[in-house]
């Protein structure tokens, strides 16, 4: 098989997730509902954040920029020519990044909540929140960049098909031609740098969490402690634990459809959950969505 230069690459071939044409309507309208249901929730997340007051702590901070964040995840995912597909390997990269962060900040905004009530205003001030968002983007910009130019310095072969709806990059390491083994290895110390420490923080945060909630004396205490952590073990369990499964799905070459199903749990539905998860488990995010629904006129229950 001869062997072509990225710079003679015109675009890759991605598969989707079937090539039926009666299967194809289902799934574009599938789609199409998951798409507009995840925009629509995140917005209202944002909305009603930025809209009243109780809700401008640093918590609800982190929750309306993970929102913006997953917007910006999901509109990223569609069919695109090869410059358009390194780029949208790059946005992936850093808008995953970025989520980690995010999840991670949370973590440590619970654990001083939790850890030090009486100092949480004074330790979590705007100004700690600004420069927590602006070193996660600097991070996720560094990882992008990183992974990014590593992608560009690859040559490809003939075959450029990849067999998934977007443009993976694991899927791309595998239809090069050259050698990839300082790419894996570079691919293999980024994640452990720039998803490994998140992951560190948000353990070492829920470890000094439960050791602290373990001390309160009431079972009624210890229950609302846990509680006002219960959205965001949801969130992370549901954005680690899919991206965990792609890319074991990945490294073991199971079933390309199997390796699709797994990239939409990461790459779509916990996007679409997460605004359901933070507004069904919290009483104020619950009382400030009726209030929007009630002031757009939108019939709501209970």
């Amino acid at each position: 098989m001869g062997s072509k230069n990225q710079t003679d690459v015109s675009h890759f071939f991605l598969l989707g997730l079937t090539d039926d044409p009666r299967v194809e309507p289902v799934i574009f309208c599938l789609f199409l509902f998951m798409y507009m249901v995840t925009i629509l929730g995140n917005l209202l997340i944002i909305l009603a954040v930025s809209s009243y007051s109780y809700l401008q702590t640093p918590m609800y901070f982190f929750i309306s920029n993970l929102s913006f964040n997953d917007i910006c995840l999901t509109t990223t995912i569609q069919s695109i020519s090869y410059a358009g597909c390194l780029t949208q390997v790059c946005l992936v990269l850093f808008f995953a990044g970025f989520e980690s962060c995010i999840l991670s900040a949370m973590a440590y905004d619970r654990y001083v909540a939790i850890c030090y009530p009486l100092t949480y205003t004074v330790i979590m001030s705007s100004q700690l929140c600004g420069l927590i968002i602006l070193f996660s983007v600097l991070i996720s910009i560094l990882n992008m960049g990183l992974l990014g130019l590593m992608v560009l310095r690859l040559s490809f072969c003939t075959n450029l098909e990849i067999p998934l709806f977007f443009c993976e990059l694991s899927q791309i390491m595998k239809l090069a031609c050259s050698d990839t083994l300082v790419h894996n290895i570079l691919i293999y110390l980024a994640t452990f740098i720039f998803g490994g420490i998140p992951v560190s923080g948000i353990i070492f945060s829920y470890v000094q969490i439960a050791s602290s909630v373990l001390k309160i004396p009431s079972v009624r205490g210890r229950y609302k402690a846990f509680s006002t952590c219960s959205s965001h073990l949801s969130v992370t369990s549901l954005s680690y634990g899919s991206g965990l499964w792609v890319y074991i799905s990945s490294a073991v070459n199971i079933l390309p459809n199997k390796t699709s199903v797994a990239c939409i749990m990461y790459t779509v539905v916990p996007q679409m959950l997460n605004p359901f998860i933070f507004s069904l488990r919290n009483k104020d995010m619950k009382r400030t969505m009726k209030k929007l629904i009630s002031i757009s006129g939108l019939p709501h229950s209970g």
